[in-house]
């Protein structure tokens, strides 16, 4: 007689362990966040440097600060080739004599400035357009450590000509005015490609206190730092400080 083999009954298979993700403690998270939301920061300002290198720059938040407040503003960006020559040279000359010689921080300024107890005078151009065009106005020290931080990549990203030509669209001269274009038509009746020597001297003097000087009307003072400047400009064209945006 046969006999019958009884299959032994395979043990259960042991069920899936569950795992609990462990959740982070309140303030893990919160730096996380803050770190996350940093990054982001960070990138997208690093994009709008890349795409300002071609792009006009549409507005800002001074501008818009402005333009709430007045209820308008008067601007219009023009092509570099619309600009007198001459304009380019006065800016260079009132506001940043190295600006080719220097890669965003003019060093002899700074020093100058600090042994003299006072930030004034030690921003250059560039420094100038990372305030306006990607941060916001003020002297407190996360907006000038942010200006430091942003500086050297507009530097390695833009060339000495883009920089300039930023400036000169975005800055203020005269309360709601902002940009050569819109200067040179409110003040002189021209536009920018034609100001002659004197009207872009005049212009370039009023920048430090754009809302308090009258480039149409100036005073005794006003004139004399025009002429000052215009000497400045022609210094520059000669000994080749205006090369880097000249050329």
């Amino acid at each position: 007689m046969a006999k019958t083999t009884r299959k032994k009954k395979s043990a259960p298979a042991p069920e899936p362990e569950i795992v609990i993700p462990l959740r982070l403690p309140l303030k893990a998270r919160l730096r996380l966040w803050l770190l996350r939301g940093l990054a982001g920061v960070v990138g997208l300002l690093l994009a709008l440097i890349l795409i300002f290198a071609v792009v006009p720059v549409p507005t800002n938040l001074y501008q818009m600060q402005e333009r709430w407040r007045l209820g308008g503003i008067e601007s219009d960006w023009v092509a570099w080739d619309d600009i007198a020559p001459v304009m380019a040279r006065s800016v260079v000359a009132a506001e940043d004599a190295n600006f080719c010689l220097h890669w965003g921080f003019d060093m002899k300024a700074i020093r100058a400035a600090l042994a003299e107890g006072s930030g004034r005078g030690a921003s250059t151009i560039s420094q100038q357009v990372v305030k306006n065009v990607f941060l916001w106005q003020g002297r407190n020290w996360a907006r000038k450590a942010a200006e430091a931080l942003l500086t050297p990549p507009v530097e390695l990203v833009w060339s000495k000509r883009r920089i300039l030509h930023v400036y000169l669209n975005i800055a203020e001269f005269g309360e709601g005015v902002f940009g050569v274009e819109a200067a040179a038509q409110h003040w002189f009746g021209v536009s920018a490609k034609d100001l002659t020597p004197v009207q872009a001297a005049r212009l370039a003097a009023i920048l430090p206190d754009p809302k308090a000087r009258n480039p149409a009307k100036p005073t005794a003072s006003l004139r004399r730092r025009a002429g000052q400047i215009l000497d400045g400009a022609e210094t520059i064209r000669a000994d080749g400080r205006a090369a880097c945006f000249e050329d």
